[in-house]
């Protein structure tokens, strides 16, 4: 079982801190101090209590213990990457060791921080995390508007999208396809127009984007 995104139809949220901690006086304090710079908190007492919630779909991290009931703070992040759920990570524990560091780390996590730790060390790691998972929003956001573009385009335009990219000019595409300059020209301009491209240069930034490459010389 994995957390359930929110429907997009709900009203837009600030960026949301999720706490997983069985501490009750730990999750209190956790959640005063983040709410204390305007941030939204979401508290849980277990790995599984968070499994069964439903998440907002707005920017947010993931501030999680290592040691846990059930499920621990480490296998925890292991079920979030298979289920392809990419809450940056902010480890806290009060028995570290660098084997545990090492595993959390190579996870993905943003920071692994002993306890006690500084309110402002904490701070600091959950605004680069929440920075972190904005850009990766972002950028997946552009990447899915590509991909709609892209499945506009024609079998033609897509052939000539590959060679552009690949650095081909409008003579050696015409030359590879057995077509003419002049046709090259034309199905270059309505794909960049579906697109969106503003100029060549603007296309091939797409199409690197959308890691499209030719596969053959």
């Amino acid at each position: 079982m994995t957390p359930r995104p929110k429907s997009s139809h709900e009203p837009t949220r600030e960026p949301v801190v999720f706490v997983v901690e069985d501490d009750e006086l730990v999750r209190g304090a956790l959640s005063n101090l983040f709410q204390s710079v305007g941030l939204e908190v979401e508290v849980f007492g277990s790995a599984s209590e968070m499994l069964q919630s439903k998440l907002p779909d707005v920017a947010s991290c993931l501030v999680l213990d290592i040691r846990l009931p059930g499920l621990s703070g480490l296998d925890f992040q292991g079920e979030l990457a298979k289920a392809n759920i990419h809450i940056p990570v902010i480890f806290m524990t009060g028995h570290g060791d660098i084997p545990m560091t090492v595993r959390a780390m190579k996870g993905g996590a943003v920071d692994f921080l002993t306890k006690p730790f500084r309110d402002q060390d904490m701070l600091d790691a959950v605004m680069v995390a929440i920075e972190r998972d904005r850009k990766r929003r972002e950028a997946a956001k552009i990447l899915a508007n590509l991909q709609t573009h892209f499945e506009t385009l024609t079998p033609r335009e897509r052939e000539i999208l590959v060679l552009i990219s690949s650095g081909l000019m409008n003579k050696q595409i015409a030359a590879e396809l057995g077509i003419a300059e002049i046709t090259v020209k034309i199905h270059r301009g309505h794909l960049m127009k579906k697109m969106g491209a503003r100029s060549v240069a603007d296309l091939v930034g797409m199409a690197e984007t959308m890691r499209i490459r030719r596969t053959k010389p």
